[in-house]
């Protein structure tokens, strides 16, 4: 996870410069089932580290925004094969330390988390069907993984 330190609760600035966040999201889905995956996975990893969404702003005329994500997050396109590829090499040791959202077929279809819950129960993973995974952590990780996709268009 970003800032494993915390150095934002203590007031300092934090450089994420050496940090990197990415979304893989399969280009072949539907816009609307893109569109959704990516919104997903991106409220999930605000929950996952809420240190990386910056302070709210005004503008001009005083008119409050919240605060956005401190860094840009590419949105990757890739494939069924490719997110499936990326999301194995996922759960190899080298990788535990990034932090991973994915998004499946099976999460789509629910209607309440609790059938989520439960439907999770019943299925391996080698049955789930992947729309996208975001990856944040370490640049050099996160390019390994991903530094070779383009971007999705």
């Amino acid at each position: 996870m970003l800032l494993q330190n915390n150095e934002c609760s203590k007031g300092k600035e934090h450089s994420y410069v050496d940090e990197k966040c990415v979304m893989v999201i399969d280009e072949n889905l539907p816009l609307g089932i893109i569109a959704n995956t990516a919104a997903i996975m991106g409220i999930t990893l605000g929950k996952q580290m809420p240190e990386v969404v910056g302070a709210d702003v005004y503008d001009r005329t005083g008119n409050g925004h919240l605060g956005i994500i401190e860094f840009p997050v590419p949105i990757l396109k890739g494939n069924v094969e490719t997110i499936r590829s990326i999301r194995e090499r996922l759960y190899e040791p080298e990788f535990s330390d990034l932090t991973v959202v994915d998004f499946s077929d099976l999460a789509q279809g629910c209607k309440t988390y609790v059938e989520f819950i439960e439907k999770m129960k019943e299925i391996s993973e080698t049955d789930l069907n992947y729309y996208g995974v975001a990856i944040c952590g370490a640049k050099k990780k996160v390019n390994k993984l991903t530094g070779s996709m383009a971007l999705l268009r």
